[in-house]
């Protein structure tokens, strides 16, 4: 029972607030599934573990970014894309704004 409620107050905390990395990276993969590289230069940014540790990361672990080949997270042409909780949260911000 308590790691039930942990879970819902862990969702319901990490989905009140999207940080502005993380809201920029949703923005860019509003098109569809995008490689590291592309997103990087998208969102002008060239140092890779910045961009992995401040954007790619935190919407992973929110659950707003997949991994369009989960099973080989290192592969040469692995891709990102949103799930619907990052649709949901990137429609969020758009009403916001």
């Amino acid at each position: 029972m308590l790691g039930v409620i942990l879970s819902a107050l862990r969702s319901v905390s990490s989905s009140d607030h999207v940080s502005d990395q993380v809201a920029r990276l949703l923005a860019s993969l509003n098109t569809g599934p995008k490689a590291a590289v592309a997103l990087m230069a998208e969102l002008h940014l060239s140092h890779r573990p910045s961009f992995r540790k401040n954007y790619l990361h935190p919407a992973m672990a929110s659950g707003f970014v997949e991994m369009t080949r989960p099973d080989s997270p290192r592969a040469r042409n692995q891709k990102y894309r949103l799930t619907p909780r990052g649709r949901d949260a990137l429609l969020r911000i758009a009403g916001s704004a």
